[in-house]
């Protein structure tokens, strides 16, 4: 990803989230594939309370197809954290998310990643545009785009 180190104001939108005893290896810090866990909670918490998703009955849904993140400092349970979270692309029936964890209150991001999602019909698997209430939630989080 060779992005640099962000800070938080970077970010349009946080979720908070607590980690947790299992979350620390035998390194005794969260282990990396966890940082994928914290921004899939971010990002669909935030499609749900948002934008409307529903997880359990909707016909449309979103499925990873790409993902990265970028490590710069470790973060250990009991810390509180908040996954900042930004849209980079948003296209016909995928997003790009851009996210970063930030340790509570502190302004320089501990890892920062990104993941496409792209948006399907549930019954049948193939790409659907992403539905209005979806789309109006991500543009809220929309990051000026390179020209």
């Amino acid at each position: 990803m060779s992005q640099q180190h962000p800070s938080r104001a970077d970010y349009r939108h946080f979720q908070p989230i607590t980690t947790r005893w299992h979350d620390n290896d035998l390194y005794g810090h969260v282990n990396n594939v966890t940082y994928y866990g914290f921004f899939d909670t971010a990002v669909n918490t935030y499609l749900i309370e948002r934008g409307g998703l529903d997880i359990h009955d909707g016909r449309v849904v979103g499925f990873v197809v790409s993902s990265s993140c970028d490590y710069f400092a470790p973060v250990a349970f009991p810390e509180r954290i908040e996954v900042g979270l930004r849209v980079g692309k948003l296209g016909t029936s995928s997003v790009q998310y851009e996210l970063a964890v930030f340790r509570q209150g502190e302004s320089l991001a501990c890892a920062a990643g990104r993941f496409v999602h792209v948006f399907v019909e549930r019954e049948s698997g193939r790409p659907v545009a992403i539905p209005d209430g979806l789309r109006a939630a991500m543009q809220a989080l929309l990051v000026a785009e390179p020209a």
